[in-house]
């Protein structure tokens, strides 16, 4: 195959010669090409070079293929015209019997409640798709696009480059998640109690700092730091322990662990964007565009918005992390 790549042959030479061999005539041929009789002539002569063979003779006050000319035509037909048909045809896609296989990155704090949505909206729309979640986060959504480990993702990012295209769906807020049977909370949570009390905080780095200490320059006592939000849930449930999670994660928990309860923080704390990235190559794939659709429907129906591809998201000033 390299060795056919490597010939010098401009592929354009064979669309003049098929033209011409259709009219017999140069001239004609020209007028219909939009060239000079000139230009068709010298085409005709770096093909006929290429090839090593006379392509046309002279025959009456026009030309006809030689021999060679004529089973180079056929083999023109056989050949060009479909891949011209190839380019021209749009991209062939029907969701409802496609059996792509996608894979979707997906931070933890939205597994619980993102990803049963998307697979109902895979299932009504494209119920032969299937659908590979890779964990991402906002240290690995980078790599995991850029080496192909993922076809999109869900993810808070930073800084991105350019070649990573991004839409925002919202910037969630965070709420206070608690067991009330244990954690006795005021009807109103205050500063004061929620900094008595102590906390369980979600690292992906194994520390101690989350987004209170950043954004508010203030020390919870943390009890426990969990690596993962899938913790958060089991821990908090039968203990007096205060998480600080994503509202939609907290919706979440209080279906799963229905004696949870949540309630306002007692002091304001500005969510990072929720956003949806996908590589600049892909952004007219007929799969990747359809599976981006599918998650807006799926997730924020018409609430959805177009961002630049390098603007940051909104997070909270000092904060490097979205660990709670």
């Amino acid at each position: 195959m390299n060795t056919v790549y490597e010939r010098d042959l401009d592929l354009n030479l064979l669309r003049v010669f098929a033209v011409v061999a259709e009219e017999g005539s140069v001239t004609r041929a020209a007028a219909r090409l939009y060239l000079t009789q000139p230009a068709v002539s010298a085409a005709l002569r770096r093909l006929a070079t290429f090839v090593g063979a006379a392509l046309f003779a002279r025959q009456g006050r026009g030309i006809a293929l030689t021999a060679r000319g004529s089973e180079l035509l056929a083999a023109s037909h056989r050949h060009l015209r479909p891949l011209v048909e190839a380019v021209m045809a749009p991209a062939a896609f029907d969701p409802a019997t496609s059996t792509a296989t996608v894979r979707l990155g997906l931070p933890d704090s939205a597994e619980g409640w993102a990803l049963p949505l998307i697979l109902a909206g895979l299932r009504a729309e494209a119920p032969s798709m299937v659908l590979v979640v890779v964990p991402v986060q906002f240290r690995t959504v980078e790599e995991a696009l850029l080496t192909r480990r993922v076809d999109l993702a869900m993810s808070v990012a930073d800084e991105l480059p350019r070649s990573v295209l991004r839409k925002t769906f919202s910037s969630a807020g965070f709420v206070c998640v608690y067991d009330p049977r244990h954690a006795r909370l005021p009807k109103r949570l205050t500063e004061r109690a929620y900094f008595a009390h102590e906390h369980v905080i979600v690292s992906y780095v194994g520390d101690l700092r989350g987004i209170v200490e950043d954004s508010l320059g203030k020390t919870r006592r943390v009890r426990v730091s969990v690596p993962a939000f899938s913790y958060v849930g089991a821990v908090v449930e039968g203990s007096a322990l205060l998480a600080t999670v994503p509202e939609p994660h907290a919706r979440y928990l209080l279906k799963t662990h229905p004696a949870l309860r949540q309630t306002a923080l007692p002091f304001s704390l500005e969510g990072a964007a929720q956003e949806l990235l996908w590589l600049r190559t892909t952004d007219d794939d007929p799969v990747s565009r359809f599976v981006r659709g599918l998650i807006e429907r799926a997730l924020l129906p018409g609430a959805a918005r177009p961002k630049g591809a390098t603007r940051r998201p909104a997070r909270a000033a000092g904060s490097a992390t979205p660990p709670r």
